[in-house]
């Protein structure tokens, strides 16, 4: 079970309050499992430590911190400019929220082909209520640890819509960019974001949640994505919020036969970040690659939970995590790949590496292999340490400064949880990000890609 804190308490206050202002409010199927949402978040309460799955973590700003729903005056709050990963973004599609509430004044339509939808979640309710019925609440699991989906179900207020037809390729990336802050007391908003691809459909999202100003927020966002056959999806996501930022982010996958799952996460901020992710490979031939990269500085504390559950033959999975902690920062990874009966022929990989840049810095590893099938080749592996004190001196005797020796390592151990970016103009936007990270921007982005 969770924990009934007064916050608990507070968030089903918030509901009580606030659902006749949510989007979907006359539909009487959203009625119904909002309110079931909001019963089982009552009964399970807020994850604590005591749930194995959150041994780890403990939500300690949703412990001393009231958050306040977000209001209409929040979400227009003052943007100068709108930070965008990818260049020319005058001219590729984007949607754009603001502390939890949409900005068309933002939204860059861009040249999406037909079959391809790109909507806000508040306007698909609207216009077609009878398709958001019957995917909203679909994919997500009923496990204890999954209190924070039964909050977002029950407080959705805002996320995004993706629909490709069958058989339609979208060339570019789609942009969704999550701006929080620049509130004068902390709020708490709750995206519930869908993409659905059809049979043989292709599609590219690029995910940025970035804070600006200062004043604490809480996101707790929900993503749930249904891959048809054939098809592939390339989902990638930057968590860069303020210090004062919880990040909590759930998804959850369906991939049928012969479908492909890509997905990378880049966390560089947030005091308190989790990236839950879950995978179900449903049908043969079916193929995820759950990658990411994590940098922690100050006392930030980072969790990357990945589940991937082979169900059928020939199923196939590839994981790679690497992270870079320095001062009293924290990072988690824990990583279960189930292999079932039914799936034989299943061929999984798994690997989580840490270097700690500070002898205050922690990393806590969890990798699991649960396999009830015959036929599998499964591996797993996780190391920790710290920077190559011999490869650091090899640098500097070739007259290479300290600190552009630090950082080419650095740039190095990452480079191989990078390359698994299979879009180059995303790579490269993320390896940018990176490279602004480290502690002195002394190696510049055109020279580490030309070495």
């Amino acid at each position: 079970m969770g924990n009934s804190t007064s916050n608990t308490l507070a968030f089903v206050d918030d509901f009580d309050a606030t659902r006749p202002g949510l989007p979907g409010a006359d539909l009487s199927w959203l009625k119904d499992i909002r309110e079931a949402g909001i019963e089982r978040f009552s009964d399970l309460g807020l994850p604590t430590p005591k749930l194995e799955d959150w041994k780890y973590t403990r939500l300690r700003p949703l412990e001393d911190t009231v958050y306040q729903p977000i209001t209409e005056e929040d979400g227009m709050a003052v943007i100068d400019h709108v930070p965008s990963l990818l260049p020319d973004p005058g001219g590729r599609p984007r949607l754009v929220f603001v502390n939890g509430r949409m900005r068309p004044s933002f939204w860059i339509v861009g040249d999406l082909p037909d079959g391809v939808h790109l909507e806000y979640l508040r306007d698909v309710l609207m216009h077609t209520p009878e398709w958001a019925e019957a995917h909203i609440g679909r994919l997500h699991g009923d496990a204890e640890g999954q209190s924070l989906v039964a909050l977002n179900t029950a407080m959705m207020d805002s996320g995004f819509v993706l629909r490709v037809d069958a058989g339609v390729k979208v060339e570019q990336p789609l942009e969704v960019v999550f701006i929080g802050g620049l509130t004068d007391h902390p709020v708490a908003y709750f995206p519930r974001n869908l993409i659905v691809l059809g049979e043989g459909a292709e599609a590219t999202v690029v995910k940025h949640y970035v804070g600006m100003g200062v004043g604490a927020y809480f996101a707790n966002t929900v993503t749930e994505i249904d891959i048809g056959e054939g098809a592939r999806l390339n989902h990638y996501k930057v968590q860069a919020e303020t210090l004062d930022a919880t990040h909590l982010s759930t998804t959850h996958v369906h991939v049928a036969k012969d479908a492909t799952y890509e997905y990378f996460n880049l966390s560089i901020g947030g005091r308190l970040s989790r990236n839950e992710v879950s995978v179900r490979l449903e049908g043969e031939g079916a193929h995820a690659g759950l990658n990411g990269a994590y940098l922690m500085r100050g006392s930030e504390h980072c969790d990357n939970t990945t589940m991937i559950e082979h169900l059928a033959p020939h199923t196939t999975c590839r994981e790679i995590f690497k992270g870079v902690l320095d001062d009293q920062s924290r990072a988690v990874f824990q990583g279960r790949i189930i292999v079932r009966k039914e799936a034989q022929g299943t061929d999984g990989h798994q690997l989580c590496k840490t270097l700690l840049l500070s002898t205050g810095a922690e990393i806590d590893v969890k990798p699991e292999l649960e396999i009830y099938a015959d036929d599998v080749k499964c591996s797993h592996g996780a190391t920790t340490g710290q920077i190559d004190e011999t490869a650091l001196f090899y640098l500097r005797s070739r007259g290479i400064p300290e600190a552009l020796a630090r950082n080419l390592l650095v740039q190095s151990f990452l480079g191989e949880a990078l390359d698994e970016i299979s879009n180059e103009e995303v790579r490269l936007a993320f390896t940018d990000k990176v490279l602004h990270w480290l502690p002195a921007v002394c190696f510049l982005s055109e020279e580490w890609r030309d070495v």
